[in-house]
């Protein structure tokens, strides 16, 4: 498996990061975060935990509207979220990978390199001869769940297709889109 790793210097020292934003895990030590908010003076990563009370930390302001911190014993599974300048409201991280209470609610801490990738020997499918229905699975149906399209499928492969295309899935907020 090949990854990637951008290089990153900040005020709290040299990163192997993934991606330029988003909470990354340093292996060892707990987790960085970074996000872009160029119009904005000051920005706290407040850590939420059930059993305790928010744990607030500043990030520190870099060049080009980026603020970051590292925060060690920080790791999968943390939720956070970022208030900006001195806003009551508490904002998602726009670079997360996982929204476990929905778009609005916290962030939380992926560590990517645990997911097993399987299915190396599939090549995937030509682009010649094949029917392709592009499906919004929360409009697909009148449920607009998974479970629900799975149970469509048939009746697709009768229609003559042979290939569905998923439009992009993300979160949003409310029952039915064109998403997920």
């Amino acid at each position: 498996m090949v990854f990637r790793f951008f290089l990153r210097f900040s005020s709290v020292g040299l990163h192997k990061r993934r991606f330029p934003i988003g909470a990354g895990i340093i292996y060892g030590s707990g987790a960085h975060f970074s996000v872009w908010a160029p119009s904005r003076r000051r920005v706290t990563l407040v850590i939420e935990n059930s059993n305790k009370p928010n744990k607030e930390i500043e990030l520190a302001s870099e060049d080009s509207g980026y603020f970051t911190v590292s925060l060690p014993g920080t790791f999968e599974g943390t939720l956070y979220r970022f208030r900006l300048d001195n806003d009551k409201e508490l904002y998602p991280d726009p670079a997360s990978r996982f929204q476990p209470s929905g778009p609005d609610g916290p962030s939380q801490i992926i560590d990517p390199l645990q997911y097993r990738w399987s299915g190396f020997e599939w090549k995937g499918i030509t682009l010649h001869g094949q029917v392709l229905y592009e499906m919004y699975i929360g409009t697909f149906t009148r449920d607009g769940t998974w479970e629900s399209a799975c149970l469509q499928l048939k009746e697709l492969a009768d229609l003559g297709v042979t290939a569905v295309e998923l439009t992009p899935l993300a979160d949003f907020p409310g029952r039915f889109g064109w998403g997920v």
